[in-house]
């Protein structure tokens, strides 16, 4: 099948936190996603990415939805909820709940969607299980029933075991690493039946256990200089995102 437009809707996942081009902007899976599909479509492919990092999901629908219909794609890739989980009061299924009619209108419209069970980021993280592992469970386990029930794509990240190797993973251990990015357009790519570039599904060799001493010492750092200021910016109702307005399409206008 070629898709002759593809729109991007989400948060940092989508826009490629981590992920950077020379000039400093985000690339991440999505943009490689675009180019691939590009090359079947042909110079008329349009592309948009619409992903804001520190989107919570209620502003990804709001901000999101119906520009992306106003585009008229082909083909449009959902993943939001990541960054409420992150907050002790969220209820996930009520985030399922609102997930479930964006992805209806979509499907209505005839463009195919894909959807992601997000990989578990927990591992990395000190007490992660503890915190946020439940809820991220639940959000998984309802995007699957979202997929079956409207006939989309699912990217099963939570299942491929190679997201729990730190090299998949950027310095703050929530967002993807170049290495990690690939691989998720390479996950998307296969589920689409166009077929990635092979090394972008290569993992790296595992590594060494990190001495106990060691591994407390990365712990905190790592709070120190990404906890910390994430924790700031929740108390003040701040976001990566507040100053992003939207990212730049990157292979052209998408047309009617």
């Amino acid at each position: 099948m070629v898709w002759r437009s593809y729109v991007a809707m989400g948060d940092s996942f989508t826009e490629g936190m981590c992920d950077e081009y020379p000039d400093g902007t985000y690339r991440g899976w999505a943009d490689l996603v675009a180019t691939r599909l590009a090359v079947d479509s042909g110079p008329d492919f349009g592309y948009a990415n619409l992903a804001i990092r520190g989107r919570l999901l209620d502003r990804v629908i709001e901000e999101q939805l119906e520009a992306a219909l106003a585009m008229k794609p082909d083909l449009v890739s959902f993943s939001a909820g990541g960054n409420d989980i992150l907050r002790p009061r969220v209820d996930p299924w009520s985030l399922v709940e609102k997930i479930d009619p964006v992805i209806a209108r979509i499907r209505a419209t005839g463009a195919d969607v894909i959807l992601f069970r997000f990989a578990d980021v927990a591992v990395h993280l000190p007490g992660g299980q503890r915190m946020i592992g439940g809820r991220a469970a639940a959000l998984n386990d309802g995007t699957r029933e979202i997929a079956e029930r409207h006939g989309a794509y699912l990217v099963d990240l939570f299942a491929d075991h190679a997201y729990l190797h730190r090299d998949m993973w950027s310095d703050d251990r929530l967002h993807l690493s170049e290495t990690g990015h690939r691989r998720v357009a390479g996950h998307v790519l296969n589920a689409l039946g166009v077929g990635a570039e092979e090394d972008w599904m290569l993992v790296p060799p595992a590594p060494q256990p990190t001495p106990w001493l060691l591994a407390r010492s990365a712990d905190l750092r790592w709070a120190r200089e990404h906890l910390a200021p994430w924790v700031g910016r929740h108390l003040r109702g701040r976001s990566l995102g507040d100053l992003v307005t939207a990212k730049r399409p990157v292979l052209g206008p998408i047309s009617d």
